[in-house]
């Protein structure tokens, strides 16, 4: 086996953890997987015959392509982006997912990811390579231009910004979660706004995201009284729920005419929603969005 040959193997070993790492540093299955191709020319040009640990050498790779492309997006940002949701991984919502998706979404629910996306790029390359995935400081430095001591304080204070917006912590029984998604589903459908109330947390937030090209749709809405407005104006009788696993949890896709126009995240904790993520951008949805399950709400399942 020739070296190239070598490396492009072991490299297809590291790709799903590579993929993980861009993910949680970029919130884009797209641009994630730019990157891990960005990472594999620039490793085969590199060569790996001196490198001891190839899989530390991939990922810091990786982090330093990621970095380059956050700070680009930063630089082109001129408004608050509040409303803009990452894509989700989004796969059928009554099956394990597959190996890959599951190491993609583990641990790293949307409402994270918003979070992660209000960091700076140096804060969050550090706080995902430290917290997320172990590696010392001594490493993370020479990507963020900074001593160890110094990236020590970019974690920590990305770790900070992380726990006072308090992204919650999800019902960890599934089951629980859909049964209360379905509710929500229901009280939409049937234009109930009392047991639209009763199952969302009365600081219950959302963020609708439906692109450029409708920026009037897209907006943050903040208390269980204006989701549930929300909520019944989006109710429509064409539309057809497929229950989705989104990030891990409970979500759905949202088709009219087997067509997705919708991805919908929720984060369940304490028996209600308290946070919902709802994507509608019609050059993101068909590419993040995984046929799932067709079901009636307000039926029996």
């Amino acid at each position: 086996m020739s070296d190239h040959d070598w490396l492009a193997d072991r490299f297809e070993k590291q790709r799903p953890h590579l993929r993980a790492v861009a993910y949680r540093m970029l919130g884009s299955l797209a641009e994630a997987d730019d990157a891990v191709q960005d990472t594999w020319l620039r490793a085969s040009r590199a060569g790996a015959n001196d490198i001891d640990n190839l899989g530390g050498w991939l990922t810091t790779i990786v982090a330093r392509v990621c970095l380059n492309v956050l700070r680009s997006r930063n630089a082109r940002r001129e408004a608050s982006l509040d409303a803009d949701v990452p894509d989700p991984v989004v796969g059928p919502g009554d099956e394990p997912p597959p190996d890959e998706e599951a190491l993609l979404a583990d641990s790293v629910g949307l409402a994270l990811l918003v979070v992660l996306d209000a960091l700076s790029p140096a804060e969050r390359v550090a706080f995902v390579l430290h917290d997320m995935f172990k590696l010392p400081y001594q490493d993370i430095a020479p990507l963020v231009g900074r001593s160890p001591a110094a990236a020590r304080q970019l974690a920590s204070r990305a770790r900070r910004r992380v726990r006072d917006a308090g992204p919650a912590t999800p019902d960890p029984d599934l089951g629980r979660q859909r049964e209360v998604v379905d509710a929500f589903f229901r009280a939409a459908r049937g234009g109930d706004v009392d047991a639209l109330v009763a199952v969302l947390d009365p600081e219950v937030v959302l963020r609708a995201d439906a692109g450029v090209g409708a920026p009037q749709a897209s907006g943050v809405f903040r208390g269980a009284a204006a989701v549930a407005r929300q909520a019944l104006r989006g109710a429509t009788p064409a539309a057809v729920v497929r229950p989705a696993l989104v990030n891990g949890a409970a979500g759905a896709v949202i088709t009219v005419g087997e067509r997705p126009v919708a991805v919908m995240g929720f984060t369940v904790a304490g028996g209600r929603i308290v946070e919902i993520v709802a994507i509608s951008d019609p050059e993101r949805v068909p590419r993040i969005a995984a046929p799932g399950r067709s079901w009636s709400p307000g039926t029996a399942r």
